[in-house]
Formats: structure tokens, C-alpha cells, sequence
């Protein structure tokens, strides 16, 4: 690892958890096409530093091509992600969309702005996964994403569901990836200041009043804010979610 300097825990954690998971669930292979959801928060940008070292350290090649949707909301806001991209020779598509606007207008009238972006967000990810050919996309989902997931699976869906760190569309003609699924969000945080990567806040109205972001507020209420609790949950459904999809696969 001399070629990027000393690591720190954060850094290696990241590297390392995201490195074993990979080669847990057979997550890559040689010739692999990988496109990185990168949406310019901390989880996706880390998620691409770590790719960009795995392309080197793992015994075969794979190829990597960044994916940004910027919501509308400031069609310049991703120019930081753009320059970094451009430092490093790193092949990406961005593009400028309307969901952002979209989602907070009397267009969508069914369902919460957060849920009407996501949804278009994916189903252009997933249409330029197949303009450029790719057969992986990856995603920067973490522990604290599995965790508030589960939660609102149960209580919203009334289905016992985490999220995997390797799913599988279009009858196999894409796989879905999320290598830092067993790696906590204050961990990549901390990796984030680390990298000095740099991100920018994105003005949406929502950003504060998501499901993701009451399903926090129930986890920290269940635990009554004691670390060891929450860690022991997070274990728990980091095991879980790793055997079921070794028995899947």
C-alpha cells in the first residue's frame, strides 16, 4: 500500500472490510464492468477511493466508470466531483436531471419526495448500467443503512428484509454490489476527512425528513443512545445478512 501512503484505522477498516466482503460473496471477476453510483455524499465518494485502490490490489482486472445524477436542484453543485475525476483519469458519466424538482412539485402526489427521486434515480442508473454495457453497479450503502432498513422494512412493510451486499437483475445481466455493507457510517466518516475528498452540500428540502432518517431516531430511542447495544445490533444483522447471502449464492 506504499503507492498511497500510510493508512489510518478509518482508512484501512474501510479498505479491509470492503475487500473481504468482495471476496465473501464473490462480488467481482476478472473482465467485470463496474459503474459507481456516486451521488457526492460521504458513503458513495468513499466507496469510489476504496474501488479505485481494490482495482489495484486484486489479482485480476476490472474496469470502473463513475455514474453521477445530479437532482436539479443546482446543476453546477457537482463540479468538485467532476474536477476530481478529471485529476485522476477516471471515466464517468454526469448528468443533470429533474427528479430533485420533480419529486417536490405537484407532479408527484402519491409518495414522498424522497421515494419519487430514488425511484427515477434508479431506473436511469439501471438504463445506463446497459448504455455502457456494464454488468456490476455499485452502491454506498453501509451498516447504518442495513440497519435503518431492516427497521423499516418491519415496521412499515411488515417483512423481516436487510439489504445485500450482492443482488442480482435482469436475470443476470447486472449485479447489484454494495461493498461497504459490514463497514459502520462513523468509520466512513471518519475516512472521508482522511481522503480529504470533497464533497458539497446539495440543497434539497427534504434532506432532513427522510424514512432513513426516522428509522435513526427509532434505532437511537431502542437503544436509549448506549453504543454497546446498538453495536451488538449491528453485529447481529451484519452476520445475518452475510450468511443468507452465502446461502443464496
Amino acid at each position: 500500500m506504499a503507492q498511497w501512503g500510510k493508512l489510518k484505522y478509518a482508512q484501512k477498516r474501510c479498505l479491509g472490510q470492503s475487500g473481504k466482503l468482495i471476496q465473501d460473496t464473490g462480488m467481482l471477476y476478472h473482465g467485470a464492468r463496474v459503474g459507481i453510483a456516486v451521488s457526492g455524499g460521504m458513503d458513495s465518494f468513499v466507496l469510489l477511493q476504496v474501488m479505485l485502490m481494490r482495482q489495484r490490489i486484486l489479482p485480476f482486472p476490472f474496469e470502473i466508470m463513475v455514474l453521477h445524477l445530479n437532482p436539479g436542484f443546482d446543476t453546477r453543485s457537482h463540479a468538485p466531483l467532476a474536477d476530481w475525476l478529471r485529476t485522476r483519469h477516471v471515466p464517468a458519466h454526469l448528468e443533470v436531471t429533474d427528479f430533485g424538482p420533480r419529486a417536490h412539485s405537484k407532479e408527484n402526489r402519491k409518495n414522498s419526495p424522497c421515494f419519487f427521486c430514488a425511484w427515477h434515480r434508479r431506473k436511469r442508473l439501471f438504463d445506463l448500467c446497459r448504455q455502457y454495457r456494464l454488468s456490476h453497479l455499485a452502491m454506498g450503502h453501509n451498516t447504518d443503512d442495513l440497519l435503518s432498513n431492516f427497521l423499516m422494512n418491519m415496521t412499515h412493510n411488515a417483512t423481516i428484509s436487510g439489504m445485500s451486499p450482492k443482488e442480482s437483475y435482469f436475470k443476470g445481466k447486472l449485479t447489484m454490489i454494495r461493498p461497504l455493507l459490514m463497514v459502520d457510517k462513523s468509520t466512513i466518516r471518519q475516512a472521508c476527512r482522511q481522503w480529504a475528498l470533497p464533497l458539497w452540500d446539495e440543497p434539497c428540502p427534504s434532506a432532513d425528513s427522510s424514512k432513513r432518517s426516522e428509522m435513526t431516531d427509532l434505532l437511537r430511542d431502542i437503544t436509549g443512545g448506549d453504543k454497546r447495544i446498538r453495536k451488538n445490533i449491528a453485529n447481529g444483522l451484519r452476520r445475518w445478512q452475510l450468511d443468507r447471502t452465502r446461502r443464496i449464492s
